[in-house]
Parts: C-alpha cells; sequence; structure tokens
C-alpha cells in the first residue's frame, strides 16, 4: 500500500491524538479550538482498489479530538467536498449545535463554514460523522472519527491507542461491505503488528461506526480485558476478551500481555475477518 499517496498512514493513526489549539479564558477555563475541513478523496483500500471516500481532514478515520470533561470547544468546520455536509457530536449540547438538517445551522454547503461551540461533556470515548442524507451513504464513504473527553482527573498511564471499525462498501449498492478495516486499511495490522510492551497497560479507545451491518465485534487472542461501556463510568462492566459493539457504540478495553509473542485480534465474526477486519499485537520485553 502506498500510504504517502494516500497522505495517512494507519500506524500514526492508531496513537494520534489531536488535541487543538488550547488557551485560558478570562474565568480560568480552558478553552480548545480546532479547523477541521470536509475534502472528497480517492483512497487506495486495497492494492489497485480506490474507493471514491469523502473524508474529515484527507483522512479515514477523521481526527481523534481529544479535551478534558468541562473544556469549552470550538470546532471550526470548513466544507470542502463537492457535497453538503455537516459534523453531528455524541455528547451533551444544544441543539443548534447538533449538526443535523433544519436545526440550527443545520447542512454546511460546499465552500461555507461553521463553527461548532459547545462544553466537553460528560467525560468518555465518543465520536463525530457527518449527519447529512441519505445518512448511511455519508457515514460509509468515510465522514466520521473518535472524540474522547478525559475525566477531570486522569486515568491510570497507559499506552493508549484507538481502533475505528469501519468497512468500505465498494459497489456502491447499499447493500453490505466488500472490505472490512480498523484504522483506515483492511489487513493493515496483519503486516504491521501492533507493538506493545509485556505487562505494560494498553488503553484502546474502540469506536464502531461500520455501515450496513448491524453490528460489529472486536475478539483478542490469548488474553482478557476489562472493558467499560462508553468510557463513561470509571469501573468496568466485564473481564472478557470478546466485546458486542451495534454502529455508534464504543468503549474502553484496558489489558496487559503477561506473554511476549505475537497475538491476534479481529471481529469475530469470520465474514468481516476474512475481508480485512483482523490484525496482531507484537508484544515484546
Amino acid at each position: 500500500m502506498d500510504h504517502s499517496a494516500n497522505g495517512f498512514h494507519p500506524n500514526a493513526i492508531l496513537r494520534d491524538f489531536d488535541y487543538g489549539t488550547v488557551s485560558v479564558l478570562p474565568d480560568g477555563r480552558t478553552l480548545r479550538e480546532w479547523e477541521i475541513f470536509s475534502s472528497d478523496e480517492d483512497i487506495e483500500i486495497a492494492p489497485g482498489i480506490t474507493f471514491p471516500a469523502w473524508t474529515f481532514n484527507s483522512r479515514i478515520p477523521g481526527p481523534s479530538l481529544r479535551c478534558r470533561e468541562g473544556d469549552l470547544l470550538r470546532v471550526r468546520f470548513t466544507n470542502g467536498s463537492e457535497h453538503p455536509h455537516t459534523m453531528h457530536f455524541h455528547g451533551i449540547h444544544p441543539a443548534d449545535m447538533d449538526g443535523v438538517p433544519g436545526v440550527g445551522r443545520g447542512v454546511i454547503e460546499p465552500g461555507e463554514s461553521f463553527t461548532y461551540e459547545f462544553d466537553a461533556i460528560p467525560f468518555g470515548v465518543h465520536l463525530y460523522h457527518c449527519h447529512v442524507s441519505p445518512l448511511a451513504e455519508h457515514i460509509a464513504r468515510g465522514m466520521y472519527g473518535t472524540f474522547i473527553v478525559d475525566p477531570p482527573q486522569d486515568r491510570p498511564p497507559a499506552d493508549e491507542m484507538v481502533m475505528v471499525m469501519h468497512g468500505y462498501n465498494t459497489t456502491f449498492d447499499g447493500e453490505g461491505n466488500q472490505l472490512y478495516a480498523v484504522n483506515g486499511i483492511p489487513f493493515h495490522y496483519m503486516h504491521e503488528p501492533v507493538q506493545v510492551r509485556r505487562n505494560e497497560l494498553v488503553r484502546i479507545y474502540l469506536v464502531n461506526v461500520l455501515e450496513y451491518d448491524p453490528v460489529n465485534s472486536f475478539h483478542l487472542h490469548g488474553n482478557f480485558f476489562d472493558y467499560y461501556p462508553t468510557g463513561t463510568r470509571l469501573e468496568p462492566s466485564e473481564f472478557t476478551d470478546t466485546v458486542v459493539q451495534a454502529q455508534g457504540q464504543r468503549g474502553i478495553c484496558e489489558l496487559r500481555f503477561p506473554y511476549p509473542g505475537r497475538y491476534m485480534f479481529h471481529a469475530h465474526k469470520t465474514e468481516f475477518a476474512d475481508l480485512g477486519w483482523m490484525g496482531f499485537f507484537e508484544v515484546s520485553e
């Protein structure tokens, strides 16, 4: 794969957190600001297969925006695509900032800009995506990203990473996906395993934005993890090796690898795994 031609690399997306431009307001609150643009990009998703994507900041998934609960957020969105788009954030915010047609500013037409402003609540791992009809196509084309709100007190130090589960409907028939992936490129982490250290705490922000399939899943070989649904509580709900998420669901997986070696992770649905949703962790001393 020519990742440089695509303009993004799944290895970089894995641990790339965008904290925005940070300043302090007169009342002492933290203000975070981002510049986000949409664009139409031809992305090579498998050797010889080019996908006409609609993107945030020219990548799939879009940037992983990160902040702390209580921050004031300003996201200036510029539509550089040939199609109308919005940014809809999961979380708690005023109706005018919801990024849906017919409410507030509503649809952002090509060439237009709008600034979404809201408080960062509640803490957890969330997502954002375009909310223009046909909604399924706008999401399936690539218009989504992760939105993380840290709790007031930091979680324990960890090797943190984002895994966004998604797919590609290359026939554009809306009937299913021909390829499945994590962080943009099918099978990428099979060829370039995720590097982690033995006994180090690993924290995975897991998000499912798969379109045209009702559920997705994450299964880890040779280990178990604590799972925090939506990341909005500080105590895990279960200790498991497999979790199922519907579209839009997300959560945090925390684990340590007690033994070195190569450990597979994948969707626990054979079709998804065989068509790209599969990878390895490489655990070293």
